[in-house]
């Protein structure tokens, strides 16, 4: 039987450490090759830790919680060489060893644990102050009934405390840093969404069971902000110390709520993508996100990002923008309002849209441009095909 170690692999050249998040298998369990055994947590992504090799988890070195490096020991993992004749018995056995040899080390820890009190009475002190250690003791047992009354009473009023996620601590940098160091502003618009509304009925039939992938309102959404950023480089653009730099590509962030928090992959080179490449894209970060399975680079860079907020039944918000980013189109729920359209009263599907910018580097008629022309293009969405 051979002890192999279980590591932290080849962290990002960004990622400095992580956090021990969840072991997913305790001392003795038996354990097959590429079984999870570990996930840690860097301030970016979830990274899963595999078995290399079958055998039974022997030691657990680094808890939930810890903070650790690349190459660092986590665990380590029995291997066990047997021919089939005598698997079970062999692997009985071992665990069986794996598992006294832990209840041991708990014994002695609890033997240790029994003994505090004891070892804590100072043999220099007199008998008269041990025994009112004692007495105190004995009258903390007369406020046994009070305290019941005020666990009772209180019991609806507890708190719970968790550590912050690195992710979650991370976010929170980013927004006050965000806050400190950019003249961030937001404009806000409204777009009527029929058009869309109406076209989708219609095709989303058809386009699913062509495509094998629903026809959102995503895509049509990326659509027309890459046909915006052409417009309008100062959007497709930041700033670098005293420089600015433009993109001549379009790599689009996308913000998706997952249960660690808000996190931002990338669909890179928009300006290639098909409506139908976009959606098949979206769907497959979308469950990338949700399942923790994202890798560092698909969530690197990034020019721009679209926030949908209306997927929660935000009505309007003024989003924070993505650094190094220099602007965030922000999207809404689609409510019926009584809009005025030529003189006449009519109910539409209406969503408002906000742009949050920097103002050092984008102006007031580049802002309110930019997000005129995606107005136009989600009101008139056959544009978004023709490319005008």
């Amino acid at each position: 039987m051979n002890s192999i170690n279980i590591l932290v692999p080849d962290l990002p050249e960004s990622v400095m450490d992580a956090t021990v998040a969840v072991w997913h298998k305790k001392i003795g369990d038996t354990i097959q090759r590429n079984d999870i055994l570990v996930e840690i947590e860097t301030d970016k992504l979830m990274l899963e830790i595999p078995a290399q090799k079958s055998g039974i988890l022997e030691e657990i070195i680094e808890k939930e919680g810890a903070v650790v490096v690349s190459k660092q020991i986590l665990g380590r993992l029995i291997y066990v060489n047997y021919d089939e004749n005598n698997k079970d018995n062999l692997i009985t056995d071992v665990q069986k060893q794996v598992i006294q040899s832990q209840e041991d080390n708990n014994e002695t820890s609890g033997v240790k644990n029994s003994n505090f009190i004891q070892e804590n009475k100072d043999p220099n002190v007199s008998l008269n102050q041990n025994k009112m250690i004692d007495e105190q003791c004995v009258h903390q047992d007369k406020f046994l009934d009070q305290t019941e009354i005020l666990s009772a009473l209180t019991k609806d009023r507890n708190e719970t405390r968790i550590p912050m996620t690195r992710l979650r601590k991370r976010i929170a940098e980013r927004l006050v840093e965000v806050k400190q160091n950019t003249a961030m502003l937001t404009t806000f618009n409204e777009v009527n969404m029929k058009p869309i509304i109406e076209l989708r009925k219609k095709y989303a039939a058809s386009f699913e069971q062509r495509h094998g992938v629903k026809l959102g309102f995503m895509s049509f959404y990326v659509k027309a902000v890459f046909e915006s950023l052409k417009k309008f480089p100062e959007i497709n653009a930041s700033i670098d110390g005293e420089e600015i730099v433009y993109y001549n590509y379009f790599d689009i962030s996308i913000a998706v709520s997952t249960d660690r928090g808000l996190v931002t992959p990338v669909l890179r080179n928009v300006d290639t993508m098909s409506m139908i490449d976009i959606e098949k894209n979206i769907k497959l970060i979308a469950m990338r996100s949700r399942d923790g399975k994202l890798l560092a680079e698909e969530l690197d860079g990034g020019n721009f990002t679209i926030s949908n907020g209306g997927i929660f039944g935000s009505l309007m918000s003024t989003p924070i923008i993505n650094p190094p980013q220099s602007a965030i189109l922000g999207m809404h729920v689609i409510k019926d309002r009584p809009m005025v359209v030529d003189q006449q009263i009519v109910i539409l599907p209406m969503m408002y849209l906000a742009l949050s910018y920097d103002h050092r580097l984008i102006d007031g008629r580049n802002s309110i441009g930019f997000l005129n022309t995606v107005k136009s293009m989600l009101e008139e969405p056959l544009r978004l095909w023709l490319g005008i």
